[in-house]
């Protein structure tokens, strides 16, 4: 029979491990607050400490956060991913994000690029679950533009976190549990009566496509084809990746 430490310890293993994943530094902070009485507030308050911190250690490391608090034509979709510390991207990354932003804001005012998953503060290589890459501050998602029947949304996604409100359209990729390909049909109802805003949409992927810091794109082929998007560096992920109409994967 199990006795309850072994149990104890294998919960909080549990707990590190999760944390870890999610956040990098989560698993660290819930450690040092397991030498505090009141372990809960102690992680609580550990972990918001190690995240300012991090802002401030990360360009050692060849990173810098995009903020949540940062206005102006580029934004973080959910202060959720910047509680996550998932928000990070080498400096030339985010000055690509930045200028790309102004491109399309210019040609659209009011327009708002929004920002998804980017990585995480420290060490390349550390994974990123579940992205199979974002592991060298090198990679960044963004977020569709949406409208209603008024006209486009800024900041606004179909999704509270941007991601899994997928566009239907062709595929030749089988309909595998065996791949990361999801369509996650069942919660596509729970998602915001919306619609892609095309214009800004295809703006962006060209704006995106035109630079010559960005080396590929990641989108499904038929939002390619659907936009009449001619750029060589967008691409399809294959068919055991994550699909990518959700959102637009870039790299440099």
């Amino acid at each position: 029979m199990t006795s309850v430490p072994a149990l104890r310890k294998a919960w909080h293993f549990a707990i590190v491990v999760i944390l870890t994943l999610l956040t990098q530094i989560g698993g660290l902070a819930w450690l040092v607050s397991l030498a505090f009485k009141k372990q809960k507030w102690a992680f609580i308050t550990i972990y918001l400490v190690m995240t300012g911190l991090a802002t401030q250690v990360a360009p050692l490391f060849g990173r810098v956060a995009i903020g949540c608090w940062e206005s102006g034509p580029l934004e973080v979709q959910s202060w959720l991913y910047c509680g996550l510390n998932r928000n990070y991207v080498t400096p030339e990354l985010k000055g690509v994000l930045l200028s790309v932003a102004k491109s399309v804001e210019q040609e659209y005012p009011g327009t708002k690029t929004v920002i998804l998953d980017a990585g995480f503060p420290f060490l390349d290589g550390f994974p990123m679950v579940p992205h199979l890459s974002h592991s060298d501050g090198e990679k960044v998602d963004l977020a569709f533009f949406y409208r209603d029947h008024k006209g486009y949304l800024p900041g606004e996604t179909k999704s509270p976190i941007g991601y899994l409100a997928f566009e239907a359209g062709p595929t030749d990729c089988p309909d595998s549990w065996l791949t990361l390909r999801w369509g996650l049909k069942a919660v596509q109802p729970l998602w915001r009566n919306l619609d892609l805003e095309p214009d800004r949409t295809k703006f962006l992927i060209d704006a995106l496509g035109a630079n010559p810091q960005i080396d590929k794109i990641l989108l499904e082929p038929h939002l390619k084809e659907r936009f009449d998007i001619s750029s060589d560096k967008v691409r399809f992920q294959g068919c055991r990746a994550a699909r990518h109409d959700d959102h637009i994967h870039i790299q440099l």
